[in-house]
C-alpha cells in the first residue's frame, strides 16, 4: 500500500469517502493510482462528474462512461487525493475558499480555484474561461 493511501486512511479522509459512498449506495471497487472508485453514487456531487474524498472517487454514473468522455479524469482525481493527503480535513474549507475565489474572479468555480488548477483543469473536463 502506498504512502498516500495510508496517509488518507490515517487522516480519516478515505474512511469519510467510503462512508459517503456507502450512504449514497455506490458500488466501490479498486482502481488505478491506488484509488477506490465509487460508482452510481446517489449523493449530490454539486454538478461535478466526479468528486474525490480522500482516496475515494465518487461518481453518479460509471467510471467507464466518465473516462470515455474525459480520458485523463482519473489522473485529475488522483491529484485531488494527493491534496487530501496534504491537508486532511482542512481540504474541505480550503477547497471551498478556492471555489469562492474562482467564482468571484472568473464567474465559475474551477478556473481560478488553485486546487482544480493544480489537478489539471483540462484533465478534469473544465474549460478555460477568462478572468473577470
Amino acid at each position: 500500500m502506498d504512502a498516500r493511501r495510508i496517509g488518507n486512511l490515517l487522516n480519516l479522509s478515505t474512511p469519510l469517502g467510503v462512508l459517503l459512498a456507502t450512504a449514497g449506495r455506490a458500488r466501490i471497487r479498486g482502481g488505478p493510482h491506488g484509488l477506490l472508485l465509487a460508482e452510481r453514487c446517489r449523493l449530490p456531487l454539486f454538478g461535478a462528474g466526479a468528486m474525490t474524498i480522500g482516496s475515494v472517487v465518487l461518481t453518479g454514473g460509471t467510471v467507464g462512461d466518465l473516462v470515455g468522455r474525459l480520458p485523463r479524469v482519473l489522473d485529475h482525481e488522483s491529484r485531488h487525493a494527493t491534496q487530501w493527503l496534504a491537508l486532511g480535513p482542512l481540504f474541505v474549507p480550503a477547497y471551498g475558499l478556492g471555489a469562492l475565489w474562482s467564482l468571484l474572479t472568473t464567474g465559475e468555480r474551477a478556473m481560478g480555484n488553485p486546487f482544480e488548477r493544480a489537478a489539471g483543469l483540462s484533465d478534469g473536463g473544465y474549460r478555460q474561461v477568462r478572468r473577470r
